[in-house]
């Protein structure tokens, strides 16, 4: 089960943190891979790297996620490049932490952008070639605080931008449902990635997760590669709509 060989998988946010493992645990699986970012020099060694351990073709992309003309040009070269888009991973993200009553406009604008209407704009143009062939894996990276508040740490735009993809989520598996295409979402908990790691080091954060957290720690590299491989499977083809938590039990209490 769980085969992935001969499929095509395009991966955003690739050049670094979950984008990076989800990337890789896809090729292990031996999927061919297209990566995206803006660093196309991470991209490049990393396409190197997975070419040799895994055996998999590898097209690295320069591509950012808030412009429909970089996105429209990295469909079109995938879709020259491998003929098909089987699996779409949309990890790509940022966020500017404020609270409600501090943030400013284009620190709200920027998040929303980054980390909501790119899932917009990639579904839609990578949708389109999956509905020509009747088949694809949409996997969109949400978050546990697109479910939940939180109290440590001020940061209502990411809040609300992952919210709207959890729910985008939803609606896009509805509409999506009778082309062959599923649609679904991974809601990590505390992983660390570049963006994290200066604030999951602190000794107040690390007890914060110890009393909030029921396994008593953050996520391990990895550890989400075996939802993002289900939910890209065939095996996978009657769960759409699904918002599935990998949190180390956050969201349960």
């Amino acid at each position: 089960m769980f085969d992935l060989k001969g499929q095509v998988a395009v991966v955003t946010g690739a050049s670094s943190g979950l984008g990076k493992q989800m990337a890789k645990g896809f090729a292990k699986q031996g999927a061919n891979l297209a990566i995206l970012a803006r660093r196309i020099e991470r991209l490049e060694e990393f396409a190197k790297e997975l070419e040799k351990e895994y055996g998999v073709k590898v097209l690295p992309i320069q591509c950012d996620v808030t412009s429909t003309d970089s996105i429209n040009a990295a469909a079109d070269a995938v879709e020259k490049e491998y003929g098909k888009v089987d699996i779409l991973l949309n990890c790509a993200g940022s966020s500017k932490d404020k609270g409600v009553l501090d943030m400013a406009d284009d620190e709200w604008d920027f998040t929303i952008a980054t980390d909501e209407t790119s899932v917009f704009k990639m579904t839609r143009a990578f949708g389109n070639i999956m509905k020509k062939q009747k088949y694809g894996r949409i996997i969109n990276i949400a978050s546990m605080y697109g479910l939940v508040g939180n109290t440590e740490i001020p940061t209502i735009a990411y809040h609300a931008s992952k919210g709207a993809v959890i729910n985008f989520t939803r609606a896009a598996a509805a509409e999506l449902a009778t082309s062959g295409i599923t649609v679904n979402a991974i809601c990590p908990g505390y992983f660390y990635t570049e963006l994290t790691q200066p604030v999951l080091d602190t000794e107040t954060f690390q007890q914060f997760a110890k009393v909030h957290v029921p396994m008593q720690r953050y996520g391990q590299e990895g550890e989400l590669n075996a939802a993002a491989v289900f939910l890209a499977s065939k095996e996978a083809s009657y769960v759409t709509g699904v918002i599935l938590p990998v949190d180390g039990g956050y969201t349960a209490v």
